[in-house]
């Protein structure tokens, strides 16, 4: 008959482990922690994780982006950290990051290329920060990006290629920056984009507006936030909100070409250049055959001299 005190032969492994020396228990300890969370593998160093790939490094004085960022991240949170600039191939290897949150880091520069393995990625915040200009190509590669916050930075210009052709953008959020204008063909890079956020910028009312005045049109805005959308118009200090600016308004601005004229224009330009060049050459040459047929006649003239005089001449 077995003894009621036993309900194994064998102790549990906590047990186990409990009765062990304490150096093979601080061992496991450490181990358990070296990675944030313990038994989440991929968690990047000075984080702390969580089941479903998600890396909190949130208010941690970081003043780079951690290294050890592998496959199996979904989320990185950097918020509120010190992270000043982005060089090129910092996200490597998270190839399955979704979201990238870069808030209030003081982050002044971005590289080029410091996007460029994240091609899954849907959400990036890089609000409250000090971006003063954004590089050609800076957002490309995110490809299946559907959120993009750009507020309270220092951007007083935002080129059309430095988003690119961005097809599942639905949200930007641009407020609280030094815009005057938009760049023309910024939004057309957009078709997807329906949530456009503009306050308090300085908008300017002059021909460099008139596509976001077109789009605004195109997606009307709820009442109290298209009133705080006000243009300066130059040379006064009178408020125009941007929705009250027709087409009519912007009839003295030269119209963009269209597609159409602008391949017709590409097209002939180098073929009436070269047209030019060659009739140019052409003229250049025959003046130049003219003037050398008539020093020759020169010269010959010069080396016969003068004929001398026949016998029945007057002056013989």
């Amino acid at each position: 008959m077995r003894s009621p005190c036993f309900v194994s032969r064998w102790p549990p492994p906590m047990l186990l482990l409990l009765l062990s020396p304490w150096p093979v228990w601080s061992q496991w300890s450490a181990t358990a922690t070296s990675s944030g969370t313990p038994g989440l593998p991929h968690c990047p160093e000075a984080c702390a994780c969580a089941p479903g790939g998600q890396a909190n490094c949130s208010g941690r004085a970081l003043p780079a982006v951690p290294a050890g960022l592998s496959r199996g991240l979904r989320a990185l949170l950097l918020d509120h950290n010190r992270v000043r600039a982005l060089p090129p191939g910092a996200f490597a290897g998270a190839d399955t990051l979704l979201r990238l949150d870069l808030r209030e880091n003081g982050l002044r520069w971005v590289h080029a290329r410091a996007f460029w393995s994240l091609g899954a990625l849907q959400q990036l915040d890089l609000s409250a920060n000090q971006l003063e200009a954004l590089a050609p190509g800076t957002f490309s590669p995110l490809s299946a990006l559907r959120s993009l916050s750009l507020a309270g930075n220092r951007l007083a210009r935002l080129e059309s290629a430095a988003l690119g052709v961005l097809p599942l953008l639905n949200a930007l959020d641009l407020r609280d920056n030094e815009l005057a204008a938009l760049a023309p063909g910024l939004l057309a890079g957009l078709p997807a984009l329906h949530a456009l956020h503009l306050r308090g910028n300085p908008w300017a009312c002059g021909c460099a507006l008139r596509p976001l005045c077109s789009w605004l049109r195109r997606h009307p805005r709820p009442a109290p936030e298209a009133e705080t959308l006000l243009c300066v118009l130059p040379g006064r200090l009178t408020l125009s909100p941007l929705t009250a600016l027709s087409d009519a308004a912007f009839s003295h601005c030269a119209q963009p070409l269209a597609p159409r004229d602008l391949a017709v224009v590409y097209a002939l330009g180098p073929v009436s250049f070269l047209a030019s060049l060659a009739a140019c050459l052409a003229l250049g040459s025959m003046l130049t055959a003219c003037r050398t047929r008539r020093h020759c006649a020169t010269a010959l003239g010069w080396l016969k001299g003068p004929r001398d005089p026949g016998p029945g001449s007057p002056n013989a």
